[in-house]
């Protein structure tokens, strides 16, 4: 045989043993009927779910609902991760990337006041008081949308080209006090672990209309600092002030001078928040107490302009507390979960798939906001990619996330499903 035919040869062996690679076309065949086909057992889901939320770190009975529903698809499930965080993984049938997509799935002690039949009337303690729950923040539209993806390429595992970690997460709204708990506990707890994926998803509903789905490259939203201080100073009866050093002064002076640092000490251009939420102390009209409470949340999109906002903040209580003859303690500054920030390269890859699901005069340029989502922790490990979903059907009006009429429609479930596997499944199949 000569040199050229022994070439032929082995190219025609090699074509006939290597699997073809798999398009996103081919791979996807079929996803919108089965998605269809999926769409009424999702909208149940989804009501049985918002009808028995459940606050952070106390999702049991949500979790072993979820594992249950995905172990019936045949994945690989692991529970009790960060106490209540459920992981299952669907391996495809063709080798490939492994990604991650992420739901959170706690309430909050919020009343429900909508005329939705599915409608949350469930109450339990919070804090020492009974006090309504609510998914007011759209996580039963997470949960249904990413298992409604799950369910969707469950179907398709034979043409899957890779591997897909579902994520359910917990107490995304904070942990009760003295705990800890969800991102970063998930991620102590070995939730990037066996497999490792290279990249992840999330999103979360927004009051924007149905169909329309808003996306950012780069910071999307912002970290979300706590403290807690107390103002000292000397108490005495509210007709003599002189002879005592009023902390109530001195904390008012601190509150008002903590605007300036977003107004004075940083550019113009760099976003930030301080809100002092809780200022209280004193027990009675004529008594100067001893003491005063501060409690706020600190914002930013980046670390240097989060330090910055600590350090000015620790130089006014300072200079106040000293000129006032007072002394002041931080009891507590945490950081709770950083900026979220978009890759900006995966963010680009991914656009044109949001584009193909949604059209593109509905996906929109989403401006960064303040709020905090913890889903950040995941993204700082690995590149991530966070999008926000319309769910106001057109003709309704829905109050704004953490509100008591927060209300999402069930037709954003199809949106986001198809929106979700769409990215997931060209992501795969591009690699």
């Amino acid at each position: 045989m000569s040199m050229k035919s022994f070439r032929f040869a082995f190219v025609c062996l090699l074509a006939a043993t290597v699997p073809p690679a798999v398009s996103a076309a081919t791979a996807s065949d079929g996803l919108d009927a089965r998605i269809a086909d999926l769409l009424p057992g999702i909208v149940e889901i989804r009501h049985h779910l918002h009808r028995n939320p459940e606050l952070g770190n106390q999702e049991f009975e949500t979790a072993a609902f979820l594992a249950g529903q995905l172990r019936e698809l045949g994945l690989e499930v692991r529970e009790e991760v960060a106490i209540t965080g459920v992981i299952a993984t669907l391996v495809g049938g063709r080798p490939g990337p492994i990604v991650a997509v992420r739901a959170d799935m706690d309430a909050l002690p919020v009343v429900e006041e909508t005329n939705l039949s599915f409608k949350s009337t469930r109450r339990t303690e919070f804090l020492g008081k009974q006090v309504g729950v609510a998914h007011a923040c759209g996580h039963d539209i997470h949960m249904s949308v990413v298992l409604g993806v799950a369910k969707a390429l469950a179907g398709l595992r034979e043409q899957l080209p890779g591997t897909v970690k579902f994520i359910f997460q917990p107490a995304e709204e904070g942990p009760p006090p003295g705990e800890e708990g969800g991102a970063s506990l998930m991620l102590r707890e070995g939730a990037f672990e066996a497999p490792t994926p290279e990249a992840i998803f999330g999103l979360h509903a927004w009051p924007l209309e149905v169909g329309t789905v808003g996306w950012a490259a780069g910071p999307t939203m912002a970290s979300v600092d706590h403290f807690v201080v107390k103002v000292r100073g000397k108490q005495s009866h509210g007709a003599y002030p002189h002879l005592g050093r009023d902390p109530i002064v001195m904390a008012a002076q601190a509150v008002e001078a903590f605007q300036t640092i977003r107004s004075r000490n940083l550019s113009p251009l760099e976003p930030s928040v301080v809100t002092v939420g809780i200022l209280r102390g004193g027990e009675r009209f004529n008594i100067i107490p001893g003491e005063v409470h501060l409690e706020g949340t600190v914002r930013t999109f980046s670390g240097e302009t989060r330090e910055e906002v600590k350090r000015r903040m620790e130089e006014i209580l300072d200079g106040v507390t000293r000129a006032g003859g007072g002394s002041y303690e931080i009891v507590q500054y945490r950081n709770n979960a950083p900026a979220t920030i978009n890759d900006p390269e995966l963010a680009r890859r991914v656009r044109p798939s949001l584009v193909r699901v949604a059209g593109a005069d509905r996906v929109l340029d989403a401006d960064p906001t303040m709020g905090g989502e913890d889903f950040a922790f995941f993204a700082n490990e690995v590149p991530g990619f966070y999008f926000r979903l319309g769910v106001v059907a057109p003709g309704t009006v829905s109050g704004g996330l953490h509100t008591p009429d927060f209300r999402a429609d069930d037709s954003a479930l199809e949106v986001g499903i198809r929106a979700m596997a769409n990215v997931v499944l060209d992501y795969l199949s591009a690699e």
